[in-house]
C-alpha cells in the first residue's frame, strides 16, 4: 500500500497521524529549485526527490522515506509536533527542503467524571460541537446509558480502570473533574495531573479548591503539577444554571484547545480567526 493510501485510511479509521511530502528542493547542481518529480541533494549529499512521502503515526511508527535519513528525522519530528496540535502546515528543512505536513486527527476527547446533570449538559454540548465526551463514575446507578444518551461511551468504573478502558490518556485529552466528591475527585486528578491531559479542570468553590490542593499534596502530588488545575473550572461567563454551567466550561475547553485565553473578541487583537494551511 503506498504512503498515501495509508494516509486516506488513518484518515477513514478516524486515526491520528501526518503524511509529510517533499514539495521543493535544491537542484543537484545548487541554486535552483527542482521541479515536481525533480531531484536536489540534501546538506550530506543524498538524493532527495520532490514527491517523496513518509507517514508518521501517532505511536511514532514511521513508513517510506524522503531519500535521505537525517531529513527522515527532521520530517518526523515536525509530523510528531504538528499532529498533536492537529494543523498542517508547510515547514523548512535544512539543505532548501520544503516539506509539507498534512495532520489528521479524530474529533477531541472530552472525558467527564462524575455523572452529574451538569455531566449531563455538558455531554450535549461537547457533541454538539463535535467533541466525543466519555462519562465516567464508579457508581452504577448514575453511570448510565439512559441518563448520558450523547456520550461516546459511559463508565461505570474508578479512575484506574477507566483510563486503561479508554487507551490512556493522551496530549489531545481533555479532562472535567465534577464529582464534588473528594474521594473520586482525588482519585481522577491524581492521574490526570501524571498524565499528558492536554486540559485539566477541576468543580468547586475556591474553598474546596484549597482543601482540594491539601489534600493533593498529601497524596505525594507535586506543586508545581496541582498549578495545571483550571479551578474553579470554566470562564466566567456568569451563567447559573446547568446549561449555563456547561457553556462556561466547554467554552474554556475549546479556548484552551485552539491556543486562547477566551476573553471577548472585541478586546482582542490580531486575527480573529487563524487561516489554516
Amino acid at each position: 500500500m503506498s504512503r498515501q493510501s495509508a494516509f486516506t485510511e488513518l484518515a477513514r479509521g478516524g486515526g491520528r497521524g501526518a503524511l509529510v511530502t517533499v514539495v521543493d528542493v535544491e537542484a543537484q547542481a545548487g541554486g535552483d529549485h527542482a521541479d515536481r518529480g525533480g531531484a536536489g541533494r540534501a546538506p550530506n549529499g543524498s538524493v532527495v526527490r520532490v514527491g517523496a512521502k513518509l507517514l508518521v503515526r501517532a505511536d511514532r511508527e514511521v513508513e517510506g522515506t524522503l531519500g535521505d535519513q537525517e531529513l527522515d528525522a527532521t520530517a518526523a519530528a515536525h509530523a510528531e509536533e504538528l499532529m498533536w496540535a492537529e494543523r498542517s502546515e508547510l515547514r523548512a528543512a535544512p539543505g532548501g527542503v520544503r516539506l509539507f505536513v498534512d495532520v489528521v486527527a479524530p474529533p477531541p476527547r472530552l472525558v467527564i467524571f462524575g455523572a452529574v446533570d451538569f455531566a449531563r449538559n455538558l455531554c450535549g454540548l461537547a457533541r454538539a460541537t463535535g467533541w466525543r465526551p466519555y462519562v465516567v463514575d464508579p457508581r452504577t446507578r448514575f453511570a448510565t446509558r439512559e441518563r448520558f444518551p450523547e456520550a461516546e461511551e459511559v463508565i461505570a468504573a474508578w479512575p484506574y480502570e477507566a483510563f486503561a478502558r479508554l487507551g490512556g490518556i493522551d496530549r489531545a485529552t481533555f479532562i472535567a473533574v465534577l464529582t464534588h466528591d473528594p474521594k473520586l475527585d482525588d482519585a481522577a486528578l491524581v492521574l490526570a495531573l501524571a498524565s499528558d491531559a492536554a486540559y485539566v479542570g477541576a468543580m468547586g468553590s475556591r474553598r474546596a479548591q484549597e482543601a482540594r490542593r491539601e489534600r493533593l499534596l498529601e497524596a505525594g502530588v507535586a506543586e508545581e503539577r496541582l498549578d495545571r488545575i483550571a479551578a474553579p473550572i470554566g470562564l466566567d461567563l456568569g451563567g447559573l444554571n446547568g446549561e449555563e454551567t456547561a457553556l462556561s466550561i466547554m467554552a474554556e475547553v475549546v479556548a484552551v484547545r485552539n491556543g486562547h485565553g477566551g476573553g471577548r473578541l472585541s478586546h482582542a487583537t490580531g486575527r480573529i480567526h487563524e487561516v489554516g494551511a
